[in-house]
């Protein structure tokens, strides 16, 4: 899948890294997907803006981060991936707030505001991905959600244009964030950073909350296996893992996909697993908790990119 020749990028005064034909394996938490074509790494948010003025009006974007709730398509990604993490990640308090880029992950955001004496921000160290991701989809868990803690967000055009947006511009849902009045300016944005406030608190009640709320992840999830999280949403009122547990789904295989035997909202690749085997296994879990039971889960990973060819 090489049609770089066809894509032009004049590279003036951009400071980033241009990379061609990436592994997308090497760069999704359950380590399997096609071949991007290419991935821009900015140097900061200054180049990042500087490198979409200079994108061609057709060229497809995706912006990744840990690529912790992503299923890349064996058939790889036409167009170009804006590498966030590693990229946007300044963290400083900002007043009496903290302003995080994008790139932030949630562990280093829950131990920063642990340090600066902030308290409610250490949920985020169960997350595993980072800010731009967790804004994209409201992320949470034990109780507290993204959104809950934004004052405002900093977004990107496709045009390069660094605007500042309110949670009131947003339809904010259960892992979801929707522009409200979308229109054609607005249809392509990246969360670019955010301020977020917190509670001031007793540091060390903080990383002692943090510490248990990790070894509260790692005893009940397979951590030790690539994983991208939770794959289905909780229906209302449930748990998608209750529900997929009780349908014998535990243990499930296709090829080097298995639904986790420690955790069953949790698919993890035991071997080399294809994005296709995980894709397929989502779908058969899908159907027999519909057909066993009435209830539709709907799937919490993003799923992009092309099938292969063989597909």
């Amino acid at each position: 899948m090489n049609m770089n020749e066809h894509v032009n990028f004049t590279n003036n005064n951009l400071r980033g890294e241009m990379r061609y034909d990436v592994p997308m394996s090497r760069h999704t938490s359950w380590r399997a997907g096609g071949i991007a074509q290419r991935m821009y790494r900015p140097a900061d948010l200054a180049d990042l803006q500087q490198f979409l003025r200079q994108v061609p009006a057709g060229e497809p974007l995706i912006a990744v981060g840990l690529g912790s709730n992503l299923l890349v398509r064996d058939g790889g990604l036409q167009g170009t991936v804006l590498q966030m993490h590693g990229a946007l990640s300044e963290l400083r308090m900002d007043g009496k707030v903290i302003y995080a880029q994008a790139g932030v992950p949630g562990a280093k955001l829950a131990r920063f505001a642990a340090s600066n004496n902030l308290c409610g921000a250490e949920f985020f160290a169960g997350i595993p991905g980072t800010l731009g991701g967790m804004l994209a989809m409201n992320a949470g868990c034990y109780g507290s959600e993204t959104w809950q803690k934004v004052e405002t967000v900093q977004v990107l055009t496709r045009s390069g244009e660094l605007m500042e947006r309110t949670p009131q511009d947003y339809e904010i849902g259960y892992r979801n964030a929707v522009l409200r009045q979308q229109n054609a300016m607005s249809a392509e944005e990246f969360f670019a950073g955010a301020r977020l406030k917190f509670e001031t608190g007793d540091v060390e009640a903080a990383r002692l909350n943090i510490k248990a709320l990790m070894e509260k992840r790692s005893a009940s999830q397979p951590l030790q296996l690539p994983n991208a999280g939770s794959v289905f949403r909780n229906p209302p009122g449930g748990h998608a893992a209750k529900l997929i547990e009780a349908c014998g789904l535990k243990g499930k295989r296709i090829g080097g996909a298995q639904v986790s035997e420690k955790h069953a909202n949790f698919i993890v690749n035991v071997g080399d697993a294809k994005a296709a085997e995980i894709e397929s296994l989502i779908y058969e879990v899908h159907a027999k908790v519909l057909q066993e039971t009435g209830i539709e889960l709907h799937p919490e990973v993003k799923i992009i990119g092309d099938y292969a060819k063989h597909e």
